[in-house]
């Protein structure tokens, strides 16, 4: 008999994994700025819709996307490095949070393990969260700890234990999920790109997409999309479905019970 899993709303967690860009932490203006700013040192401008295509790409890959597409390769190095810099000086001036971000992340503190799985490096992450008064609340912050290896580029479906890849491969949720002692199927990821919702759902977790919903089949990787954290459904899913500790206990109790009947 086929099994099919309950609606988002009708389901509660184990765990809860953030992206941080454009989740939690409004900063995809700041790398849309930056990404500007690199390109005008080398005399070169953007390319029709790149914001879009560079939404949720790890910066690495984005300076060389950058190189490639102004017909350049030779500066994806220098273009990487100088990315990274404009990042970093307009994000510690200006660290602001998403709509409803903060409230969301406070409602489900101490009800569930909650971690981070971002693209960015780790000091800028913690420095936005710590800034805008959330790194408290998560227990695990995962970001990439290098690329894939010889062969294995194409492929993001393959997890490598020895090295966490960027999204879109699946590591960074994969990680977090197993770092807050969940079962990855147990798990909800909150996303707000496409290629963060790649990342989750190759990984098995469960997905929130966040913002206005993209086009195209990718999208439908994600199990709900809402326009922001500060959703009303989101409120009512908070409260009904995601129990205080104590009440927690119990049903994870009741859980076992069933499945060992």
């Amino acid at each position: 008999m086929t099994t099919h899993a309950p609606s988002l709303l009708d389901w509660s967690p184990d765990a809860v994994v953030f992206d941080c860009d454009g989740t939690l932490m409004d900063t995809e203006r700041h790398w849309q700025d930056a990404r500007t700013r690199a390109l005008h040192a080398f005399g070169l401008t953007p390319s029709a819709g790149f914001a879009e295509r560079a939404k949720g790409v790890h910066y690495t890959d984005c300076g060389r996307l950058m190189a490639e597409e102004a017909h350049k390769p030779e500066l994806a190095a220098d273009l990487t490095r100088a990315l990274l810099e404009h990042f970093m000086d307009l994000v510690a001036g200006n660290p602001v949070t998403m709509p409803g971000a903060a409230e969301f992340v406070r409602s489900l503190s101490g009800r569930l393990p909650l971690a981070v799985a971002s693209n960015c490096p780790l000091e800028v992450v913690e420095e936005s969260l710590s800034r805008a008064g959330l790194l408290r609340h998560f227990r695990h912050i995962v970001v990439p700890s290098g690329m894939p290896p010889d062969g294995a580029d194409g492929d993001p479906s393959v997890f490598a234990p020895a090295v966490v890849r960027p999204k879109p491969w699946p590591d960074v949720y994969a990680t977090a999920a197993r770092l807050c002692g969940a079962s990855a199927h147990r798990a909800l990821a909150v996303e707000d790109s496409l290629t963060g919702v790649e990342s989750a759902w190759r990984a098995g977790l469960r997905v929130l997409g966040v913002g206005h919903r993209p086009d195209g089949a990718r999208a439908g990787r994600a199990d709900l999309w809402v326009p922001a954290l500060h959703s009303p459904l989101l409120k009512t899913w908070v409260r009904e479905q995601v129990p205080h500790p104590g009440a927690r206990d119990r049903i994870g109790d009741q859980r076992r019970h069933q499945q060992g009947s």
